[in-house]
Order: C-alpha cells, then sequence, then structure tokens
C-alpha cells in the first residue's frame, strides 16, 4: 500500500492504491484548499510533490487545462485530478 509523507513534520498515510490524493489528504485529517470541493475548476487543491511524482496516475485533461490556464508549476499537482499509486512525500504552502 502506498505511502504519502510530508516535508514538514507530520505523521505519513497509509492508503490504498489508486486513491484520490485530495480524499486520501482529507480523510487523513489534513486542510486542502478548495473552492469547488473537488470538481476540477478552481485548482485550489494544487499539493507540491516534492519526491514521487511518477507514483501518480498520468495527467488528465482538466489538470493539463487547469496547469496551463493558471500556471501551476511541473512540481505541482491538483489533488482532485490525481490518483496515487506509490510512495509519494508531498507539501503545501499553507500547512
Amino acid at each position: 500500500m502506498p505511502v504519502i509523507s510530508f516535508k514538514k513534520n507530520r505523521t505519513p498515510l497509509t492508503v490504498s492504491k489508486g486513491v484520490n490524493l485530495m480524499k486520501a489528504l482529507l480523510d487523513g485529517g489534513l486542510p486542502v484548499a478548495s473552492s469547488c470541493s473537488g470538481d476540477g475548476v478552481c485548482a485550489k487543491c494544487k499539493i507540491i510533490i516534492v519526491e514521487g511524482m511518477e507514483n501518480l496516475s498520468t495527467e488528465n485533461e482538466t489538470e493539463s487545462f487547469l496547469r496551463e490556464s493558471k500556471g501551476i508549476p511541473k512540481d505541482q499537482r491538483i489533488s482532485c485530478q490525481v490518483q496515487v499509486l506509490d510512495d509519494i512525500t508531498v507539501d503545501t504552502t499553507y500547512w
């Protein structure tokens, strides 16, 4: 089972393979910024991927559009649009 680790001192989360990143973080008790409740509209749920970018699902059409239209850097993913496939380390500006 994949483990989501954190750059800052937080307890890692063990999650099911294929789980949505935003849902996993929320279920783990961590706040995730969002004004669209994960509908892939606002892009506020972007998460910095410190390690393990290759262990996430490929970018879908919605995420690609949001990245381009909102100028989101390549080291960040839109958490409501991505599935966790293996171990990753993440961070945000608000944790």
